[in-house]
């Protein structure tokens, strides 16, 4: 992360009211912020998360899922009421990408993953270099 990028996350953080409790940094460098920083962050921004399945990518005889997740905010609104963000995202969990006991829960994980891919898009910390979900890390 950049100087620039750093001060962009502390500002981030800060507006979340995120503690030093709810991310760290992993051996690889990344910042991760945890299922609890995630869950301030949707609080904060007032995020309405609805999730769809997708038939297509899922196959419950591999146990493989994909999670569609549509996140939406409304902001101070103008005079037209134009003031909306919406965003969709996708969650997935397979054998190949989910690790021990998180295994014989596939259909959550998914769900996880798509929150939280959804809520650090619509609060801008995917605009930062490395910057994850705790559920995205293996």
């Amino acid at each position: 992360m950049t100087e620039d990028e750093k001060t962009r996350f502390r500002a981030l953080a800060d507006k979340y009211e995120l503690k030093a409790s709810d991310f760290w940094k992993s051996p690889q460098g990344f910042v991760i912020i945890s299922r609890r920083g995630i869950e301030k962050i949707q609080s904060g921004l007032k995020a309405e998360v609805h999730y769809y399945t997708v038939p297509e990518f899922s196959d419950i005889k591999e146990s493989k899922y994909v999670i569609k997740a549509y996140g939406i905010i409304h902001g101070e609104e103008g005079s037209d009421g134009s003031d909306i963000r919406t965003i969709e995202t996708f969650g997935e969990s397979s054998p190949k990408n989910t690790k021990g006991g998180a295994q014989a829960y596939p259909v959550a994980m998914a769900e996880k993953r798509a929150l939280s891919r959804c809520i650090l898009k619509l609060s801008d910390f995917y605009t930062l270099e490395g910057v994850y979900g705790e559920d995205e890390i293996e």
